[in-house]
């Protein structure tokens, strides 16, 4: 094998690789031996037949894996030898090659780079904490009270006001063709008047009435209502009151902890507690994780394969164009939307890349134990079919690495985590769960994607959609604090 560079400009490199002819006849003598050893041809005994015989008649047919395997083997040796890491599958062209002549081909490939990782005893980080105080502890007993409140029948003549449950039947149709479309109708549906649950104006058309009055709501959905089909419709609804109830308060005692399975009303403030205080634990360690990959992402700058943020962006780009859709948001994104997940893409191929290393040069990996917890904890989620989950995984070699990745990504932060220097600061629960308002790169400046879930029902209230292209950067924002996995990482280039 004879390589010669003839490109080399950042992470690309070219080579022209030239294997003589009589390499591959020689490979191609072997194959033919293997093939010989098991052929039957009539006048001859197994594995007797010559070889100008053998070349004759399947010369040819192993000729094509004798160049892939060739090809293969060169290329793998080319990388080994100069020390190359491949960001992604090398691109292969043949240049020259005809029966007895030297096989000549080029390999194209973008290298993976070398990275300095910095000293991890050098990263100072702020881990914010709160304190579960006693009006959280009672402004949750209230809201779970809430939940599980009773209500009584409204007594005869009653007029549904607000904060009265409503049982309806309805059956709606647009105005314009006086057509019925899917979801509009439905028959004893409990509605709470006030909740603002419907969409606008039909609530309010309920208030006053009766149980055992019929009559017609009538509505206009929204210009940017989820089915588009009814977005700026005018509708009509018929509607019968078959029941009016009133909620009854419920106390927190004794009483409301039994309706749940605990012992007394201690022991659930106690339950309470230990859950405010895991889920403040985990807003905590999100907003430190965040800020250490903030602070990685500043610490280690070099030139990120670009053939792997294309393919990062395109992956985001999917996932955006999705949620607009769903969002019914305008389906083309301007140019400050590309340039942000651009933006973003480049982080997350950066992140990856320096979690990689990390894990590579301090022999960080998951174990089969660890893989299979998580898989187990994943079969948790969906009672009565877990083994349905367990042959999934265990069939899907790309779900596994799914969840192998953030693994291994969570490993490789609590192992740089250990070696920072970290002072806790205390803040109040609602500056702990608000959104991060420091300052951050650009990357981390994407708009947020509006348009939630589908409302269950064309009467429900929709939830707001993205008014403009710019706000379809959030959930690529949020995934660019989750880098991509080891192998295919993928980040974002700390803005200047």
């Amino acid at each position: 094998m004879q390589a010669t560079e003839i490109r080399s400009e950042g992470l690309n490199r070219a080579y022209e690789i030239t294997i003589p002819a009589a390499d591959i006849s020689a490979r191609v003598d072997l194959h033919l031996v293997k093939v010989g050893k098991t052929l039957r041809m009539p006048g001859f005994r197994p594995g007797k037949v010559p070889m100008p015989i053998l070349k004759d008649r399947y010369g040819k047919a192993v000729l094509s894996d004798v160049l892939q395997e060739a090809v293969n083997e060169t290329t793998t040796s080319l990388m080994k030898d100069k020390g190359l890491r491949a960001a992604l599958q090398p691109k292969i062209e043949v240049k020259d090659f005809d029966d007895g002549k030297d096989l000549v081909y080029t390999v194209a490939v973008e290298i993976l780079p070398e990275i300095k990782l910095a000293a991890f005893k050098d990263i100072t980080l702020e881990r914010p904490t709160a304190k579960v105080t006693d009006e959280a502890i009672t402004e949750t007993l209230t809201r779970i009270a809430a939940q599980q409140r009773q209500s009584e029948p409204a007594a005869e003549g009653h007029k549904a006001a607000k904060g009265d449950i409503v049982v309806i039947t309805f059956h709606g149709r647009t105005v314009a063709d006086g057509k019925e479309h899917p979801g509009m109708h439905a028959h004893d549906f409990s509605l709470e008047l006030g909740s603002g649950q419907f969409i606008d104006g039909f609530e309010d058309q309920i208030l006053g009435h009766k149980k055992g009055e019929s009559f017609t709501v009538n509505v206009t959905f929204p210009d940017a209502y989820q089915v588009r089909d009814l977005a700026g419709q005018a509708a009509a609804f018929d509607v019968e009151i078959e029941e009016i109830r009133i909620p009854k308060e419920t106390p927190i005692d004794d009483a409301l902890a039994k309706a749940l399975g605990m012992d007394d009303l201690a022991a659930l403030r106690g339950a309470v507690e230990e859950q405010m205080k895991a889920e403040y634990g985990r807003m905590s360690r999100m907003r430190l994780k965040r800020s250490l990959l903030d602070a990685l992402d500043e610490a280690h700058v070099f030139d990120v394969p670009q053939g792997m943020i294309d393919i990062e962006l395109e992956t985001i780009s999917r996932q955006i164009e999705s949620e607009r859709k769903q969002a019914g948001a305008p389906d083309e994104m301007s140019d400050e939307d590309r340039e942000e997940l651009q933006s973003i893409a480049e982080r997350r191929v950066r992140l990856g890349l320096v979690l990689a290393e990390i894990g590579r040069a301090n022999g960080i990996e998951i174990s089969d134990q660890e893989l299979q917890r998580a898989v187990v904890q994943e079969a948790r989620r969906y009672p009565g079919q877990e083994r349905k989950v367990f042959d999934f995984y265990a069939k899907n070699r790309q779900a596994l690495d799914s969840l192998r990745a953030p693994l291994f990504e969570d490993k490789v932060c609590d192992f740089v985590l250990e070696l920072a220097r970290i002072s806790d600061v205390e803040i109040t629960a609602e500056e702990l769960a608000a959104e991060d308002d420091r300052p951050a790169p650009k990357s981390r400046q994407a708009k947020k994607s509006g348009g939630k879930a589908a409302a269950k029902s064309p009467t429900e209230k929709p939830e707001k959609p993205a008014k403009t292209a710019k706000k379809s950067g959030e959930k690529a924002e949020e995934d660019a604090e989750k880098p991509a996995p080891k192998a295919k990482a993928a980040k974002a280039k700390k803005e200047k």
